[in-house]
């Protein structure tokens, strides 16, 4: 027994000291806070700060230093993010992960993100182009100077910053991030995807109540898609779409085959932000608040900076005024995207235009290779990509484009078993993939602007995406401009982009650009007569607007509850925009709950849950039982009412992101006997609240006064690629219980199709802001995790449970505290 004892203490010490090896060796890669350090290529020294909010300032005697200090803070502290990111628009995350992220891969092989973004490159100014290299010098530069060392995730995945090559990070990767960005936020294509597959099997009539125009509207098209697509035999046969049917097997292969088939979908992608002049504020100086919607994630997709250098002159002759611009950046590039300068500040929410258009494009079955078009046929263009997969051979991997753009029917799954792949394939026209797009010189003019014509002037370059931009500067001017290029379409366009168009008809071809100046836009006199503007991504354009934007937009209860907020207060300050942001009010719900009528149900927990229904504020709480009960009934409605009549495989493929609440709304107001069946939308409704009780009580128990919306609606800002990854997961993830849902201001966007916990808040507030310009160092932020990306460091998740109880941290241009000091020396 001695020697049983003996051997357990040794092999415990043997595992205490493998641990403490292992942490130590971990705890490498925290950021350096402190000190002196050598980088390469400074023309002088680099002051680098953190103040007690823990924003990083910045200060060089050159703005090339700058950008180049920028590069050096963002490696240390979200070198992974950056090199995860990198692979992505890159298209060699399989290079690390295996063929689990391969679909992935070959969709961005096929957009040619850093293709396009290397001619995108070359037509900017030498003035942003050698931003762009200081700012990927200082990233390369910290990897060799030993400072930086790899977090967890490169010794996890046996890689390094810039894979088999070694360069981190190059100027074409930062060109190449802000179409990421564009990506993201600039697309309708999944709607036009959502339109061919639901006219597969419902009318004309069933699909616009299904994908309603926006509220007093009407379609955008009254052009009978389900009859063009059926005329054109678009659609496969039953048999081969039973023989397409697949499934991904891992969490990161589903991660993978949902981000393929999720991309163009804006549905959720939204934000807030609204401006108040002088004249209805406290300090009798504009408010400026603004609040970014995202997808949640660790780290987060921002990084809080403060840039300041003097005047001085660029390459290519470009004078500068100084820089000092406080805000938010993304890491990949030198900029400030959100915030403000000594002068003025902006706020964007997507405007969400129709920026992509999908064209059917003919095949010609007779002579393989070849499309038609309107000078008749012509040969696909091809281009051939090898893609790294760690685990197995190289994939070869054939993309075709057209006159249009990249053939996307090829990579997106969603497509095999809905179309005939013999007769059509689907291509994408995307404003972004042009090589004129010069987004990065509006970020770097706009850094420098101290008033709202120049930032306006500045933003005149902007391109991708069209961004609503609120402006205020210290001087009381206010503003409102949609920044970016919108397409202009023929008369003859009859579908008008909201659905594949036949590809082969020229009266389908975009004809140009809108000129940025008739743009939509508000003025100070407009803004000074209602007293503030506002938008939450609701249909921005004035009465009588002539030209054609777009008709997917989010449907109008944030904006309206926005409108609600600003309408009830005489004078606003910067504790009542605070206030605002954090609002909970779902009018959604309310919606909803005004047309459920008379509940006939025998459920036991029935009368207690219909009595918190019925006594429902419209408070999204953490703590309200209410909150749930709604949330997961308008679920299980929404699928008693459409999964019938779309097929689980499409339901499942087209749900989730995408609410359909605007189409249930109008189902059960108007008794619609189609979509409600025989047993009429009564019953419907009592069958989906017995669902819904059932399914919270076999998980929160029977004591329905004991449930907690916050229970099934924790905000999980996941870890990529380790929040996919069972047990790790634990430990990257960052999770706190949120409140909110997908209509309240404070949004917090569940995605209903998760296996697991589809009720919780993956896309919300990715930071909120509040800038004072009558005192601009009392603006205040906070983002949803923290500075640092790696995941042993306290600062990776302290402003976690601060963002999600409405708090905020100061954001200041001469902060009173003064945390960590760092030089960087040539």
């Amino acid at each position: 027994m001695k020697w049983i004892a003996r051997l357990l203490l040794a092999g415990m010490a043997v595992l205490l000291l493998a641990g403490g090896v292992v942490s130590v060796h971990l705890l490498r890669g925290m950021p350096k806070l402190d000190g002196e350090v050598q980088l390469k290529g400074l023309s002088g020294p680099v002051q680098i700060t953190r103040d007690a909010s823990d924003v990083t300032h910045i200060n060089a005697s050159t703005a090339l230093d700058a950008w180049r200090a920028v590069g050096f803070v963002h490696a240390q502290e979200r070198g992974w993010q950056m090199e995860f990111n990198r692979r992505v628009m890159r298209g060699e995350l399989s290079e690390i992960l295996g063929v689990a992220t391969l679909d992935t891969d070959k969709l961005m092989r096929t957009l040619g993100i850093i293709g396009m973004a290397q001619q995108q490159l070359k037509g900017l100014s030498p003035a942003a182009q050698a931003a762009l290299q200081a700012y990927s010098e200082g990233i390369q530069a910290a990897w060799q100077s030993g400072v930086v060392r790899p977090s967890p995730e490169f010794k996890l995945l046996s890689t390094q910053a810039g894979g088999v090559i070694g360069q981190a990070w190059t100027p074409e990767d930062s060109v190449g991030w802000a179409l990421m960005m564009a990506l993201d936020l600039g697309g309708n294509w999944g709607q036009e995807f959502a339109r061919l597959s639901a006219s597969q099997v419902l009318s004309n009539e069933q699909l616009w109540q299904l994908l309603p125009a926006y509220p007093g509207e009407k379609p955008a098209t009254s052009v009978d898609l389900p009859a063009l697509y059926a005329g054109l035999g678009v659609y496969v046969s039953a048999a081969a779409k039973a023989a397409a049917v697949s499934t991904s097997a891992s969490p990161l292969a589903q991660w993978s085959a949902d981000t393929v088939r999720d991309m163009g979908v804006l549905d959720g992608k939204g934000s807030n932000n609204w401006v108040v002049p002088g004249s209805q504020t406290v300090s009798g100086k504009p408010l400026l608040a603004n609040d970014p919607h995202l997808a949640l994630s660790s780290p987060a997709i921002w990084y809080f900076a403060h840039l300041k250098a003097p005047a001085g002159e660029l390459p290519g002759g470009q004078k500068h005024p100084a820089l000092d611009v406080i805000g938010a950046t993304l890491p990949g590039l030198p900029f400030v995207v959100l915030g403000r300068t000594s002068g003025v500040a902006w706020g964007f929410t997507n405007t969400g235009p129709d920026v992509q258009d999908l064209y059917l494009e003919q095949l010609d079955t007779a002579q393989p290779g070849q499309y038609r078009t309107p000078d008749g046929w012509r040969p696909l263009t091809e281009r051939s990509e090898t893609i790294r997969v760690k685990g197995q051979a190289d994939v070869t991997l054939k993309v075709r484009s057209t006159r249009h753009g990249p053939v996307i029917s090829d990579v997106q799954p969603q497509y095999k078993g809905l179309m005939d792949s013999s007769r059509y394939a689907v291509s994408l026209r995307w404003s972004a993939l042009t090589p004129d797009n010069k987004t990065i010189e509006a970020g770097m003019q706009a850094n420098w602007a101290q008033t709202v014509p120049q930032l306006q002037q500045a933003f005149a370059d902007h391109h991708a995406p069209m961004q609503s931009v609120v402006m205020a500067d210290t001087l009381g001017e206010v503003a409102y401009r949609a920044v970016g290029k919108v397409p202009t379409r023929a008369p003859q366009n009859d579908i008008r982009g909201v659905a594949p168009s036949p590809g082969w008809l020229a009266q389908y071809d975009w004809t140009g650009w809108l000129p940025y100046a008739q743009n939509p836009a508000v003025d100070a006199a407009q803004i000074e007569k209602k007293g503030w503007h506002a938008t939450a991504n609701q249909n921005i354009l004035p009465p009588g607007y002539p030209h054609f934007v777009g008709g997917d937009w989010t449907t109008p209860e944030r904006f309206q509850r926005i409108e609600q907020l600003l309408a009830a207060s005489p004078k606003h300050s910067l504790e009542s925009m605070q206030a605002i942001q954090n609002d909970v009010m779902s009018l959604g719900a309310k919606a909803l709950q005004s047309r459920l009528g008379k509940v006939q149900s025998l459920h036991p927990l029935a009368p207690v849950a219909l009595k918190l229904v019925a006594e429902f504020d419209g408070q999204m709480r953490t703590d309200s039982a209410a909150a749930l009960v709604m949330n997961v009934w308008a679920d299980e409605l929404t699928r008693g009412l459409l999964l019938p009549h779309l097929g689980a495989e499409r339901f499942q493929g087209l749900y989730g992101k995408r609410h359909f609440r605007a189409a249930v709304e109008g189902i059960l107001e108007r008794s619609d006997a189609f979509w409600c069946g025989p047993g009429g939308c009564p019953a419907q409704v009592s069958a989906a609240l017995d669902r819904a009780l059932d399914r919270i009580s076999a998980s929160l128990g029977r004591d329905v006064q004991k449930w907690r919306w916050g229970a099934w609606h924790p905000a999980i800002s996941s870890h990529k690629p380790f929040g996919k990854v069972p047990y790790l997961n634990a430990l990257f993830d960052v999770r706190v219980e949120s409140a909110g849902d997908l209509f309240t201001v404070n949004v917090g966007q569940y995605w209903a199709n998760e296996k697991k916990a589809p009720f919780a808040n993956r896309h919300a507030a990715s930071m909120r802001a509040v800038y004072d310009l009558g005192q601009p160092d009392q603006s205040v932020f906070i983002y949803q995790t923290g500075q640092s990306g790696h995941v042993l460091d306290p600062r990776s998740r302290n402003m976690a449970n601060r963002w999600a109880e409405g708090g905020y941290l100061d954001l200041q241009q001469a902060p009173k505290t003064v945390l960590h000091r760092m030089s960087l020396l040539p």
